[in-house]
């Protein structure tokens, strides 16, 4: 197993057959919306024409859900910017993979098809969740499993009839294995040393009042934020540097790969061959947790066969995109995690 990320997106030097691309590979437009910002690229028979735009700002998700008109306000002028520096006509299909679809993708389904179809053209039209992207860009259009394990982790399968999805419950009910669920056994590690309870570390408590000062000031510190699965998983890269030679840090891993092959195994087909893959920053811990992982799949998943993720979310998201403009798309749709509509 290695713990190497995908690579950029394949690139083609110009849209086929000049301005509109070729009929046999339609100009696509694939956005990827994450807790980072939003990506968005155009693309002809696979390849991205260019690299893709971005912007740092992350959608806004409030008491209504994803808030469509901010995505829209933000996708606009960039997808704009891709169609003039290509020379493009409309695209043929748009894809959006976002953050927070299936659970909060409300607004989303009642706003963005007819303002995508009045601004683009475009005659399909895909609102798809950010796991069904990470999926699709780690193994495409064929059947097995996804762990997507950075700051949360969800993990989801298809036997390309229909979805399961496992975990992404958040910081609090779930995520576990995850960066934040393996930052905070961590300090909670730490916390214990400092009281003298059993199970602590005091490797990590001197990592933890090196990175954070004093630990009992750390909960006044921690719990104010509204970004604490970001500051939990920001330590969890000190609890892998200390797993070479602190059991109590190397059984965290140890119990993080568990959660995530357990995760994989609820969401796996169970006939045939299926594949595995896991993406994520997580993974660059290294082989205090990849060792583990791949001894807990062996014996969780003995008929899956693991395998490197291809590409990431806005893979996924050109992949989809292209597969739904030339009316090949294998995924099953549904409300939730592939909406499909017709634009124009």
């Amino acid at each position: 197993m290695t713990a190497a990320g995908p690579g950029p997106l394949p690139a083609a030097p110009s849209p086929p057959g000049g301005p509109g691309g070729d009929p046999a590979s339609p100009v696509v437009l694939a956005v990827d919306s994450g807790g980072s910002g939003l990506r968005a690229v155009l693309a002809a028979g696979g390849a991205a024409l260019g690299a893709p735009v971005v912007s740092d700002e992350p959608v806004r998700i409030g008491d209504r859900g994803v808030d469509a008109g901010h995505l829209l306000g933000q996708l606009l002028p960039m997808a704009r910017q891709l169609l003039g520096a290509a020379g493009s006509g409309p695209p043929r299909a748009v894809v959006i993979g976002a953050t927070g679809f299936a659970a909060l993708g409300d607004r989303m389904r009642a706003e963005l098809p007819s303002a995508l179809a009045r601004e683009f053209g475009a005659p399909r039209i895909a609102l798809v969740a950010d796991a069904v992207t990470a999926y699709t860009g780690a193994l495409g259009t064929r059947p097995g499993a996804v762990v997507a394990a950075g700051t949360g982790l969800i993990a989801i399968g298809t036997d390309l009839r229909s979805w399961r999805r496992a975990d992404g419950w958040g910081h609090l009910l779930g995520d576990c294995g995850g960066g934040a669920w393996i930052g905070r056994a961590g300090l909670e590690a730490a916390l214990r040393a400092h009281d003298g309870r059993p199970g602590g570390s005091a490797a990590l408590l001197a990592s933890a009042e090196e990175m954070f000062g004093p630990v009992d000031g750390l909960p006044g510190r921690l719990y104010p934020r509204t970004d604490r699965p970001a500051v939990l998983a920001s330590f969890a890269p000190q609890v892998a540097a200390r797993a070479g030679h602190d059991p109590v840090a190397a059984d965290i891993l140890r119990a993080a790969a568990r959660h995530m092959a357990d995760s994989a195994a609820a969401v796996c087909p169970p006939a045939d061959e299926p594949l595995v893959a896991f993406t994520g920053g997580v993974l660059r811990m290294g082989e205090p947790l990849l060792v583990p992982l791949e001894t807990e799949l062996k014996e969780r998943l003995p008929h899956a066969r693991h395998v490197p993720a291809e590409g990431d979310p806005l893979h996924g998201a050109v992949r989809i995109a292209t597969e739904l403009a030339a009316g090949a798309l294998a995924l099953p749709r549904d409300g939730r995690m592939l909406y499909e509509v017709a634009g124009n």
